[in-house]
């Protein structure tokens, strides 16, 4: 059973590290960048997979070299050999343009993957359209907002329960042929319930683990030459997407009012508990 998961690298949200211009637009090289939290679930959907049925995940990303870090923390979740798409050429794509660019790596692999799993969508673009249109370009069944999925590989075939979002919340069960694409929800929960799954997989993270000092050594990168993509094709020049205008980020606060309370100052201690108290729902 071979697993692809795709991920992508973001800016650091979180607070003080993301660096804006006068303008207030994000300035991409001076924020660190981070693999997109929604992936993990993709990882983890892969890695339960490997748990039950064997086999090897692998991780691909487009991007920069400086991606190579993204992989590096994509693979402390789990990974067996990492995949980097990286050129000039591929530079500024759309999700059009990015997901022509993952299924030729995909299919330039040598092992035809059971299944690619994405995450939902990433927190920059937040627009859920590359895992769906890659696994157009692959001409795969696919599945969204899985929650959970089995394999049974006798079959050829996975199950997977997804979330249905209508008035109320439901749940539904479908079925797909291998090999197919996973879009893992947020939602998604791994689960281990039989004792040989749980040491496996505490063996298999262990694994990882140490694989991650030297990342490098499981690391393929491919250009677009080695990928036989067609310049017009990726990046920006195959990117049909036209951006209308961009409104800058508001600027946060530079300084925020904070009261320094002693923890051996009663009274004071007494205030900030009052204070929390509504906050924290008791009496």
């Amino acid at each position: 059973m071979h697993s692809v998961v795709l991920t992508k690298g973001v800016p650091d949200f979180r607070e003080g590290q993301v660096s804006f211009d006068e303008d207030g637009h994000l300035e991409r090289g001076a924020t660190p960048t981070v693999m997109n939290p929604n992936d993990e679930f993709a990882l983890q959907a892969a890695l339960q997979t490997k748990v039950k049925r064997g086999g090897t995940v692998s991780v691909m990303s487009m991007g920069p070299p400086g991606y190579e870090s993204v992989l590096e923390e994509a693979m402390s979740v789990y990974a067996d050999d990492l995949y980097l798409l990286s050129d000039r050429e591929m530079a500024a794509a759309d999700t059009w343009s990015t997901s022509i660019t993952l299924s030729a790596g995909i299919e330039k692999m040598e092992t035809e993957p059971d299944l690619v799993f994405a995450g939902f969508k990433t927190a920059d673009g937040e627009t859920g359209q590359t895992g769906p249109q890659t696994s157009w370009c692959l001409d795969r069944p696919i599945v969204t907002h899985v929650i959970s999925v089995d394999i049974d590989e006798e079959a050829g075939r996975l199950r997977a329960k997804r979330l249905v979002e209508g008035d109320v919340d439901e749940i539904e069960t479908v079925e797909a042929p291998l090999p197919a694409f996973v879009v893992t929800d947020p939602e998604f929960e791994p689960s281990y319930r039989r004792a040989e799954h749980r040491l496996r997989h505490k063996r298999l993270k262990a694994e990882t683990k140490e694989r991650v000092a030297n990342y490098e050594d499981h690391l393929t990168t491919w250009s677009a030459e080695d990928l036989d993509l067609d310049p017009d094709f990726i990046g920006l020049d195959g990117s049909p997407t036209i951006v209308s205008g961009v409104d800058p980020i508001p600027k946060a606060p530079s300084e925020r009012e904070a009261t320094v309370v002693e923890p051996d100052d009663e009274a004071a201690m007494e205030e900030v508990v009052e204070t929390m108290r509504p906050l924290a729902g008791g009496d």
